[in-house]
């Protein structure tokens, strides 16, 4: 199985770790995701282009962060979360893996040209994005969640 060192390190300093299921937790980020994709629209719709990017990424990783709560995990580092999404759940992540590469580029770096249509094209991949985590997020079932958990214990152990 593979071990991603960045993972057994996180959950080595608490930022990535089991905790009880969280239906209420799961439920506010996907409200979250929801109100910052809303957001994304409006600042499309005001021409703010690079600050819709960012609340594009940022629903997609509120939706993530519902679905990692839902199964009692905890991750405090987007690159963590993104992997989790991927190796515990078997979901393409490239979506969002992109979609964080574009926040970073257009949020910390100056001289990029950010295109309307770009940023039409990143909201409706959020838009899907969210839809097919909400909808995977709802139908988990007992044994899923169970070894999605028990997974995670072997992704992240310490080597002894």
């Amino acid at each position: 199985m593979r071990r991603p060192g960045i993972l057994v390190k996180l959950r080595k300093e608490r930022k990535l770790g089991l905790v009880e299921p969280s239906e209420e937790v799961k439920l506010s980020y996907f409200t979250k995701s929801e109100s910052y994709l809303s957001s994304a629209k409006l600042l499309l719709a005001n021409k703010r282009l690079e600050e819709a990017v960012s609340m594009s990424y940022y629903s997609m990783y509120y939706s993530l962060l519902a679905l990692l709560f839902a199964a009692g995990i905890k991750s405090e580092n987007h690159v963590a979360s993104i992997i989790l999404l991927k190796e515990l759940f078997g979901l393409d992540n490239s979506e969002i893996q992109f979609a964080k590469r574009e926040r970073i580029d257009k949020q910390y770096y100056v001289g990029f040209e950010v295109a309307e249509a770009d940023v039409v094209a990143l909201i409706k991949v959020a838009e899907e994005f969210n839809a097919n985590l909400l909808d995977y997020t709802e139908k988990l079932n007992s044994e899923k969640l169970s070894a999605a958990r028990k997974k995670f214990n072997l992704m992240t152990a310490t080597r002894r």
